[in-house]
């Protein structure tokens, strides 16, 4: 087997919220001569799959269908449909087809059987666009940031919380370093991580990989140890002052942020509390951080937008003075996709404002649009930079 079929079989390019194995399994119930019934399980065509020259294989079931169609949604995958065709001769009710060329990278795709867009129940499934849509993973060769490794592991918790801000329970997952159960006097900052419009708090952890990128930087000893938070980002209530972002820094203070800080072992300190999200999570970072500095110290705007001035708010105030932006802020970080630069608005302020000596970067994510390739890259570049400030001092 050739190398980029050994990466092929990373158990990470396969596991989504449905089934950490491959979902094409199934119970097979047969007569056996004596007319006793028994069954097995055994394996069909994947939905999906990646040929080791990079081609790339897409089957689906549909008996008696006129027409099967397959194309991307939104990201480096073309999203010109291509028919699928019958293989009635060999295998009935299968369509197939192979397609050359589709670059590197995590890849959204939709099917359509007689012109009706359809789920592939034998490829992998996250949730997007409100709604399960079917993805695959074309690994690139030398990149293996998000990938299994043999490494130490953190552990990652789904945890129940009642929000006075929602008036509702509401479900937080939580990313915890290796070693946090056993070296019980150590203390650790949070990152409170965000989804984006469409998606909700699994995403990071099933499309985004979060677990296996900070694993994997940690076991290189290129970023702190640290708690991860992850919220669904929909909440609303009567605070609520923008009819798409809601009202998210409300129910992180009045309600998530206690609940954390009293069921694990934090840093209660905003020096050591950061902020992130991608798309719509970006924006709803960059107003909370900017409206609650006393509560949060670092933000990552992930495929965002820079907001300074508004019909609703001005921070326009907080970059006249960098020496005082700098004991506010400990660092800002925006990335974009290159791809996806037109969509976005006054991402040059932040250049600009690490220019004049702001704790600020600007990343420009190579080849990529708005999908979870250019999210990766920005979370594995923000994390190394994240709680570096006074490090050690909160665990001591």
């Amino acid at each position: 087997m050739s190398a980029y079929g050994e990466l092929l079989k990373n158990q990470a390019l396969t596991m989504h919220p449905l089934m950490f194995d491959p979902v094409n399994r199934r119970f097979d119930v047969f007569a056996d001569e004596d007319g006793t019934v028994r069954g097995h399980y055994i394996m069909i065509k994947p939905g999906v799959r990646v040929l080791e020259n990079g081609d790339v294989e897409f089957n689906f079931y549909a008996p008696g269908a006129r027409s099967v169609e397959v194309a991307g949604c939104g990201g480096r995958m073309s999203e010109q449909r291509v028919p699928l065709l019958p293989v009635a001769d060999t295998e009935p009710g299968w369509w197939q087809a192979v397609i050359p060329g589709i670059p590197e990278g995590f890849h959204y795709h939709t099917y359509f059987v007689n012109g009706v867009e359809a789920l592939n129940s034998l490829a992998p499934i996250g949730y997007g666009s409100f709604s399960p849509m079917n993805f695959f993973e074309k690994p690139k060769e030398g990149e293996n940031f998000y990938l299994y490794q043999e490494v130490p592991r953190g552990t990652v918790r789904m945890e129940w919380f009642y929000s006075e801000a929602s008036k509702s329970w509401r479900i937080c997952y939580v990313y915890t370093p290796p070693g946090y159960e056993t070296d019980l006097e150590k203390r650790y900052p949070v990152l409170y991580l965000q989804h984006g419009g469409g998606e909700d708090e699994i995403g990071w952890v099933w499309q985004g990989k979060i677990n296996n990128i900070t694993d994997n930087l940690l076991a290189e000893k290129k970023c702190c140890e640290m708690i991860i938070v992850m919220n669904t980002g929909y909440c609303f209530n009567e605070n609520t002052v923008h009819h798409a972002l809601g009202a998210l820094d409300d129910m992180l203070i009045r309600d998530c942020i206690p609940f954390i800080d009293r069921k694990y072992r934090t840093v209660d300190d905003k020096d050591y509390r950061a902020l992130a999200g991608l798309s719509m999570g970006s924006i709803q970072a960059q107003l909370a951080v900017f409206d609650h500095p006393d509560v949060f110290s670092a933000v990552g705007i992930f495929s965002g937008t820079f907001v300074l001035k508004s019909k609703l708010r001005d921070y326009s105030y907080m970059i006249d003075d960098i020496e005082e932006f700098n004991r506010r802020i400990k660092y800002l970080f925006l990335s974009v996709g290159e791809y996806e630069m037109p969509i976005f608005q006054r991402t040059d302020a932040v250049r600009e404002l690490a220019e004049r000596g702001a704790n600020a970067e600007y990343y420009i994510c190579p080849e990529s649009y708005h999908e979870w390739h250019t999210w990766r890259h920005s979370a594995y570049r923000f994390l190394q930079k994240l709680f570096r400030w006074n490090p050690g001092d909160y665990q001591k």
